[in-house]
């Protein structure tokens, strides 16, 4: 395990992931996508995993720009076999698995008098399970000094009143996981788990969301906006450095104050 005196020093330096590889889920577009340039950006080798292999290769294409390789694998993280397939690939291209970052997720807004059980397992599966099957993939082959970040949601602990009984469920029981899995992994093998709880950021999903309640939503928060993805993209680059080497089991609100209103 790293200690405090071995880690690079300077703030720039532990928040740099030269000669490390970092697996992102869910990369096709959006906050994955971001996330995987902006962390090759700090000099880490990528490999993402989507449903959308057309998508994925342009998400390639944007982390070569940067001079890192990048792997893609399709891949449903709802499929247990699917992500023993993505990080084994990972580690076989690289040799090594230093941060996964669990970002794939699906959302609905269905009334709970509608919402048929196909709906609702569909988001489970991806949401919760696929965090789980893919974590468990990737720590088998990470070694002291890995670290796990989950994308939850402020839904998990907080609710805009819309329909959202799966999302909100499935992010709220990543936020158990996380901690759970923090306790299992940090003391035995020295890897940390945290979340990360994203607040309203014009993306793909939220894209999906009527204008009324996006301007709502933005007219509440006391930053009096929206949030912009470089920002949740930079404070998940701090929650996987060096820099956050003691913290663990924890969930960081990026949400510019919405849910202390």
């Amino acid at each position: 395990m790293t200690t405090a005196d071995e880690r690079p020093s300077g703030f720039a330096a532990r928040t740099r992931f030269d000669g490390k590889v970092v697996l992102v889920t869910g990369a096709s577009s959006g906050l994955g996508a971001a996330m995987a340039v902006a962390f090759a950006e700090q000099g880490a080798d990528i490999a993402i995993c989507g449903r959308r292999v057309e998508r994925l290769e342009q998400t390639a294409a944007q982390v070569e720009q940067t001079g890192r390789r990048c792997v893609v694998v399709g891949a449903d993280t709802s499929v247990p076999e699917d992500c023993e397939r993505f990080a084994a690939t990972a580690y076989d291209e690289f040799g090594r698995i230093d941060v996964l970052i669990n970002n794939a997720g699906v959302g609905t807004a269905v009334p709970m008098t509608r919402e048929q059980a196909d709906e609702f397992r569909s988001v489970i599966d991806v949401n919760l399970n696929g965090v789980y099957w893919m974590s468990q993939s990737a720590v088998r082959r990470m070694e002291p000094g890995s670290n796990i970040v989950n994308i939850s949601s402020i839904l998990g602990t907080w609710s805009a009143g819309l329909p959202q009984a799966a999302y909100s469920a499935s992010k709220a029981a990543v936020l158990g996981l996380t901690r759970d899995l923090a306790v299992q992994l940090t003391g035995r093998k020295g890897i940390r788990v945290n979340a990360i709880q994203p607040g309203y950021f014009m993306t793909e999903m939220t894209e999906q969301q009527p204008g009324d309640f996006l301007t709502g939503i933005a007219d509440a928060a006391p930053a009096g906006r929206l949030g912009e993805v470089p920002e949740l993209v930079d404070a998940t680059i701090f929650l996987a450095s060096d820099a956050a080497a003691y913290i663990s089991g924890t969930s960081l609100i990026v949400d510019g104050g919405l849910t202390v209103r």
